[in-house]
C-alpha cells in the first residue's frame, strides 16, 4: 500500500524561518532517517513545500475558477512537506512514523493518509 505523510506547517514554517544551527542538526538526522527508508524500499519521494504565501488556491463552483492568493490560514491545517511511502499495512506507517525523527523546531505533528489504489475505485 502506498501512504502519503504530510508534516503539518507551524508559524515558523509558514515565514519560511531558515534552519538555525538547531534545526541544521535535526536536517541531519532527517537525512539518516530518510536513507533508512530509501535502503528498507519504504520511500518513494520526500519533499518540502515553501510556505502557503508562495502559494494559490483554485476554488471551483460549477464553471466558475476563482484564484485565491496565499497565505492561507489556519497553519495548523496546512502541509509544510510530504513523503510517499509503499508500506505493507498502515501499522508499517506507524512504525516508521513513530521513529521519524520532529520535523520542526518546536512540537509538530505528521498525517499518516493511505492513496487510492485502482482496486480501491468501482
Amino acid at each position: 500500500m502506498r501512504v502519503m505523510v504530510l508534516v503539518k506547517a507551524t508559524v515558523d514554517s509558514e515565514k519560511g524561518v531558515m534552519p538555525t544551527q538547531w534545526t541544521r542538526d535535526m536536517l541531519v538526522a532527517m537525512g539518516h532517517f530518510n536513507e533508512e527508508l530509501r535502503r528498507a524500499g519504504v520511500l518513494i519521494a520526500a519533499e518540502g513545500l515553501t510556505p502557503s504565501s508562495r502559494g494559490k488556491r483554485v476554488a471551483f463552483n460549477g464553471p466558475e475558477r476563482t484564484v485565491i492568493d496565499g497565505p492561507f490560514a489556519q497553519t495548523d491545517e496546512l502541509v509544510a512537506g510530504y513523503w510517499l511511502w509503499q508500506v505493507k499495512s498502515m501499522d508499517e506507517a506507524l512504525a516508521w512514523a513513530q521513529r521519524c525523527p520532529n520535523p520542526m523546531p518546536v512540537p509538530s505533528e505528521i498525517e499518516i493518509r493511505p492513496l487510492y489504489e485502482a482496486a480501491d475505485l468501482p
